[in-house]
């Protein structure tokens, strides 16, 4: 059987065979060379190498439970938990987050997230959007499609953006391309085999409704020779450029430039030597891998412990070249028994985020890769009774946090009340947490802009500010 290459093999003439599959066809990319290069010195980076690795907590993370604890609030809203001292002076975290407390200093905490859109999937975390923003035409772009469309080409050996969300998240494709079009949609291979992620009922239904298309192949079917996917692809290009010509919307060169770019990518090796952790040096492996817990009393929707090993996938995907990595833990849709499930919960976040900031810095890739780690709302202050003790949805402040990207980290922004229900001071909106995002990869938000279906361009924020307190 015909599977992904290792390594790129020379055509006669000195082309790897990924180059030549794609030879000719950089010139449906998007951008022009001199509009990349205006952005990223209006933004003042451009370094080819920065990266964003984006942690979704599916379901709605408890602010105080996690970095906003109250210990002297009533005990129907301080709740079970006990705050700990971390490296940052007069600073708790939560006493599950015990690796994340010693090295707290390199993160910047935000306990005063705000205008959640009350939306229960990850979209606005993607990409700082309600979903109903530009509905009409396809919705808003997640961040991951955007840098698809303004640093992806289909020479590229690895995709600009992979999606590796589970459970909620993927079954309502919160990583989508919107407006762009399927060209730009993310990679999304399918990690079941590595970690188990077992769906709600009807979220079941919701996934096979999406067809076989929600996800991406990485190997090619059995007794396709590398001719005849040459052939196809020559001929799918031949026959798709008679009807260009009547397509005025611009999808047929959308669909050839995806094809081009998965046959490359699938040609190469790199990017699926990198979703394969038997690569990994056992030693490094180890460090992602948390002990296990007793999966008889997992709740049905929460990740075990090894989904640590998501963030030594994301950091093996950036290494390969990837732009934008999306993952997600579960489970923080905490309706009931709000304490038990996080106690499965945070140290898989805990010992995952740890090993992945040490891990970059041993490497000398921090300050180049950005992690934002956060959710779609926070949790109401009062712990509800009649259900076994749960914490309900809040969008009025949720908690976020980030490492890397050379940020000023090591400190703590906003405030809330004594009941962490509302903020009291320095807010900050889901679209300042993705200008700084953008800003990081060397790309200001606020004056680039791309062309929506109507003709008419578009700014990749509308309110956004980088956070200056951590530049």
């Amino acid at each position: 059987m015909l599977t992904i290459f290792d390594k790129r093999t020379p055509s006669r003439n000195g082309l790897t065979r990924r180059r030549f599959l794609t030879a000719g066809s950089l010139g449906v990319a998007g951008l022009t060379l001199a509009d990349l290069l205006r952005a990223e010195t209006a933004a003042g980076a451009g370094s080819s190498c920065k990266a964003v690795i984006n942690v979704h907590l599916d379901g709605g993370p408890p602010q105080m439970d996690m970095i906003d604890l109250k210990p002297r609030a009533p005990v129907e809203v301080r709740g079970e938990f006990s705050p700990i001292q971390t490296s940052i002076p007069d600073f708790q975290l939560c006493e599950h987050l015990p690796k994340l407390a010693s090295i707290a200093d390199r993160f910047v905490w935000i306990r005063s997230l705000v205008n959640s859109a009350g939306r229960h999937d990850a979209f606005q975390c993607m990409s700082g959007f309600d979903f109903k923003n530009l509905q009409s035409m396809g919705g808003r772009p997640a961040m991951g499609s955007v840098v698809s469309k303004l640093r992806g080409s289909p020479d590229d050996a690895a995709p600009p953006f992979v999606d590796l969300m589970q459970g909620r998240a993927l079954v309502r494709n919160s990583a989508r391309p919107g407006f762009l079009g399927p060209a730009y949609k993310p990679f999304r291979p399918d990690i079941s085999h590595l970690f188990e992620r077992p769906l709600e009922p009807g979220m079941v239904k919701e996934l096979a409704a999406l067809g076989d298309e929600h996800r991406v192949k990485l190997t090619l079917d059995a007794g396709l020779s590398m001719s005849r996917l040459d052939d196809r692809t020559r001929l799918l290009a031949a026959h798709d450029s008679l009807r260009r010509d009547v397509d005025a919307s611009g999808m047929m060169d959308a669909m050839d430039r995806f094809t081009q770019q998965a046959v490359a990518i699938l040609t190469s090796g790199r990017f699926a030597e990198a979703l394969t952790l038997a690569r990994e040096d056992p030693r490094v492996l180890e460090r992602y891998t948390p002990a296990a817990d007793d999966p008889r009393q997992r709740f049905e929707t929460a990740d075990a412990p090894t989904a640590a090993r998501k963030f030594l996938l994301a950091r093996r995907l950036v290494e390969a070249g990837v732009r934008v990595v999306t993952l997600s833990i579960s489970d923080f849709d905490t309706h009931s028994e709000n304490f038990p499930r996080l106690r499965q919960a945070l140290p898989t976040v805990d010992h995952g985020l740890h090993a992945l900031i040490v891990d970059l810095e041993e490497r000398g890739m921090l300050d180049d890769v950005t992690i934002v780690a956060w959710g779609e709302f926070g949790r109401t202050p009062r712990i509800d009774p009649a259900s076994k003790g749960g914490r309900h949805h809040w969008p009025r402040v949720g908690p976020a946090f980030l490492a890397g990207g050379g940020l000023r980290t090591g400190q703590v922004i906003g405030a809330t009340d004594r009941l962490a229900g509302e903020v009291t001071a320095r807010p900050v909106s889901y679209q300042d947490v993705m200008a700084t995002l953008y800003r990081n990869l060397g790309i200001d938000a606020s004056a680039t802009t791309i062309v929506d279906p109507t003709g008419r361009p578009q700014y990749l924020l509308d309110q956004g500010t980088p956070l200056h307190e951590a530049l």
